[in-house]
């Protein structure tokens, strides 16, 4: 079977959010690309259930080859993220708790802490409202991911990309971290929030931020 070890590190991933309650049930989904186009989870399957050809090999256009389940629902997202940004190779979208509850209230993540610029920029944004599984839906997550690896997504969830599936994972688990922050901190009064130019010495320090080289500090 074309990429069986791609297609277990998706499965992998997919159980963790679930494990690591970044997402209920059968919500989310979980893609990394290939050569000729990506792999992405199946709609309406709970995790635990899949075995390696539970996992949809959707061509560049959006096409599913061959007899196959149906991709995720919202396969058009993967599909315009990977033709629109070329160094993700994989993404995962997830309902986690608090990035949804965020998303609810319609509201971004703003430069409250630092660690926002971990996503991109010094905000994570909040794209607006569009039916799950549209083309709309797509075209304002696009919009919103300018610039960014991250997104909340209204009324809705969140969505994150990565160099790879350790990538976009660890993404999304710190942008719900950030989330859970920013809740409990508007929950104690007002967020003082870092000024942009704070906000770009963060950035310019990312640039090489968790990369070792050795002899240096």
């Amino acid at each position: 079977m074309a990429y069986l070890v791609l297609r277990r590190q998706i499965i992998a991933a997919a159980r963790s959010i679930n494990d690591t309650g970044l997402n209920p049930g059968k919500a989310g989904n979980v893609s990394a690309r290939v050569r000729a186009g990506f792999l992405i989870t199946p709609t309406g399957t709970t995790y635990a259930k899949l075995g390696p050809a539970s996992i949809v090999h959707v061509n560049a256009d959006g096409t599913v080859p061959g007899r196959q389940l149906r991709p995720s629902s919202e396969w058009r997202v993967h599909r315009d993220i990977y033709a629109a940004r070329p160094e993700a190779g994989a993404i995962v979208h997830v309902h986690s708790p608090y990035a949804t509850a965020l998303a609810c209230t319609r509201r971004p993540i703003p430069a409250f802490h630092y660690m926002v610029a971990v996503a991109g920029g010094d905000s994570i944004r909040c794209a607006p409202y569009a039916t799950f599984g549209t083309q709309a839906l797509s075209d304002h997550a696009l919009r919103a991911l300018a610039g960014r690896r991250a997104c909340l997504l209204a009324n809705h969830g969140m969505l994150a990309f990565g160099e790879d599936l350790d990538g976009a994972m660890a993404l999304a688990i710190e942008v719900e971290f950030l989330a859970r922050q920013y809740a409990l901190s508007l929950q104690i009064g007002r967020p003082v929030r870092l000024t942009r130019a704070e906000m770009r010495i963060v950035q310019e320090k990312f640039k090489g931020y968790g990369r070792q080289e050795h002899g240096k500090r």
